[in-house]
C-alpha cells in the first residue's frame, strides 16, 4: 500500500497535502513534522490533510455547511485552527481533485467555516473575520531603529511597523524587540511596512515562534488595515470597501476589508507535484 500526497503553496508557503477523505490515515505529530522536513521528508511549512467532515470527530457538527474539512498541521506537528494561504491551496486542490468547481465554497477548520470563492481565472478569496484593534500600543525596535506599532489582532497579535526601507527590519532570525512587554504576553507577530504607490505596500514579516516567512495570510491582513487606519480610511464609517495591495517575498496578496468589518484575501494557489509515500517509510515515522 501507498499513501498519496501531493506538494503546493500559496505566495510561497508551501504545504504537504495528504487526501484521506475517509480519515483512515494517523498523522501523528511526530511523523507530521518528518513529512514537513526538509532534508529527511517532503518539505513544508505545515501539512492540509483532507478530510470529508463527517468523517472526522472534530468537524462531525459543521458537516451540514461544509463538506470538507482542513485538518491543519504546523511543520513542528503541532495542531493549529487556520492557515489563511493553507486554505486558499486546500481549496485549489479540491477543485483539481474534481471534488468543487470554480464559485462558491465552505472549508470546515478549526477556526470555523471559512467562506471561499474560486474565480475562473485561478485567484482564490477567503474571507478571514474581522480585525480587532485593541487600544495598546507598543514600540518595536531592531538595532538602533524604533518604530510605534499598530497593534491589529486577526485572531492572533500582530505589531504593523511603517519603516523607510525594509532592510531595517534585519536578518528577523530573532523576534524584534517589543516594549512594553504587558502588550502582547504570548508573543506577537511583527510586520514591517513600506510604501509602494496609493493602496500598495511592501512587507517583511516576523512569525512567532518561527522567524522569517516567505509569506504570512494574516499578517498581510493586519497590515492592510493598519495601511488602511494610517491613511483615514475606514469603511465601517465610510460605508465603502478598502483594497490594499500587498507586497511579500513570495508573491503578491490583495486585501479588501468590507464594510461589515469582513476581511478578504485573494491571491493565487499553486499545486507543484504529486506523488506516493510508501506505507513502509511512514510506518517507521513513528518507531
Amino acid at each position: 500500500m501507498s499513501i498519496a500526497f501531493l506538494k503546493g503553496h500559496g505566495t510561497q508557503n508551501d504545504f504537504v497535502i495528504v487526501p484521506d477523505p475517509d480519515n483512515a490515515v494517523q498523522l501523528s505529530p511526530s511523523a507530521v513534522a518528518v513529512l514537513c522536513d526538509r532534508r529527511a521528508g517532503l518539505g513544508g511549512d505545515g501539512l492540509l490533510h483532507v478530510v470529508r467532515s463527517a468523517a472526522h470527530p472534530e468537524a462531525a457538527h459543521m458537516a451540514g455547511e461544509a463538506e470538507w474539512f482542513m485538518d491543519y498541521r504546523n511543520g513542528d506537528g503541532s495542531v493549529a485552527e487556520m492557515c489563511g494561504n493553507g486554505v486558499r491551496v486546500f481549496a485549489h486542490y479540491l477543485q483539481r481533485a474534481g471534488h468543487v468547481e470554480a464559485g462558491d465554497l465552505a472549508v470546515a477548520t478549526r477556526g470555523g467555516v471559512k467562506r471561499v470563492h474560486i474565480d475562473k481565472s485561478g485567484d482564490i478569496t477567503v474571507s478571514m473575520g474581522k480585525a480587532v484593534l485593541p487600544e495598546d500600543r507598543a514600540t518595536v525596535t531592531v538595532g538602533e531603529h524604533s518604530w510605534p506599532t499598530y497593534n491589529v489582532n486577526m485572531g492572533n497579535p500582530h505589531a504593523v511597523a511603517f519603516v523607510d526601507d525594509l532592510d531595517q527590519a534585519g536578518d528577523l532570525f530573532t523576534a524584534p524587540a517589543t516594549a512594553p512587554a504587558g502588550v502582547y504576553p504570548e508573543g506577537v507577530n511583527v510586520e514591517f511596512v513600506v510604501d509602494r504607490g496609493e493602496r500598495h505596500v511592501a512587507m517583511r514579516v516576523h512569525e512567532r515562534g518561527v522567524g522569517e516567512t516567505r509569506s504570512c495570510g494574516t499578517g498581510a491582513c493586519a497590515v492592510a488595515v493598519a495601511t488602511a487606519r494610517r491613511d483615514g480610511l475606514d469603511p465601517a464609517r465610510t460605508g465603502s470597501p478598502v483594497t490594499y495591495t500587498i507586497d511579500l517575498p513570495g508573491g503578491r496578496l490583495a486585501i479588501t476589508e468590507r464594510a461589515d468589518g469582513e476581511i478578504e484575501m485573494t491571491g493565487p494557489a499553486v499545486i507543484v507535484a504529486e506523488g506516493e509515500i510508501s506505507s513502509e517509510w511512514f510506518e517507521t515515522l513513528d518507531a
